[in-house]
């Protein structure tokens, strides 16, 4: 886009005023999602994403916001560029992750950097071994909705524990999730499954952990007691 829009500096700035008119209206909490995706070339090549990959860390230096970042089959590239733009954000997550547990390791060396994890993230026994190895201290968990569900066929399906009735679309019904469509409700398969393969018995626990570890680079201003009240009364009904 950036190219495509014949004036890169344009567009920046473009995204610049939309930022910060975000900001101004509270809907904008982070720059993003922006990274490198190596298994997508055809859409854009490995040059193009690295150039303005740096580049979108102006964003984040200027407005003062962290990052929600996206990196697939690229973690020399994405680690080189972050190292040297470490000090232009304030903090951030690498999400869906799928990589090794080096490329993890390389990732958790940024002190700002959290790891997010999502259903793609638990396909295999290799993925789970990974999320064995991150820190709940610099986790956080999402769903992708409205991809990246756990499948029957994942390596963590094992440790879901919550499921809802599903029908098709053409058959919405507000009290069923829509067949094929990953909705917010999963993250509580995504924390099962979390739980499950670290061996961790107090779920509600890890829950507030993960909850504040994205209040923390996102949502600050929820980061208080009445943050901790409510999810006190969640657990406890």
């Amino acid at each position: 886009e950036f190219e495509e829009s014949g004036d890169p500096e344009k567009h920046f700035q473009d995204l610049l005023s939309l930022a910060k008119e975000g900001i101004q209206k509270g809907k904008v909490v982070a720059v993003g999602e922006c990274g490198l995706d190596y298994d997508r070339l055809h859409f854009c090549p490995a040059e193009i994403q690295k150039k303005y990959f740096e580049k979108q860390f102006e964003l984040a230096y200027i407005t003062k916001l962290p990052m929600f970042l996206h990196m697939r089959a690229a973690a020399a590239d994405f680690c080189e560029i972050v190292e040297k733009n470490k000090d232009r954000f304030s903090g951030g997550v690498t999400h869906s992750f799928t990589d090794s547990m080096d490329d993890c390791n390389k990732l958790l060396s940024f002190d700002k950097m959290y790891i997010g994890i999502n259903g793609c993230s638990l396909k295999t026994t290799e993925n789970l071994d990974v999320v064995k190895g991150i820190p709940v201290e610099r986790m956080m968990i999402e769903t992708d909705s409205p991809y990246c569900e756990i499948k029957n066929t994942h390596a963590g399906i094992g440790f879901v524990k919550t499921k809802w009735p599903s029908k098709k679309k053409e058959k919405y019904d507000q009290e069923c999730v829509v067949k094929g469509r990953n909705e917010p409700c999963s993250v509580r398969q995504v924390l099962e499954v979390v739980a499950g393969c670290k061996g961790i018995n107090d779920i509600d626990n890890l829950s507030r952990t993960l909850y504040h570890n994205t209040c923390r680079v996102f949502f600050s201003h929820d980061l208080d007691s009445a943050a901790d009240a409510l999810l006190a009364g969640d657990n406890s009904s």
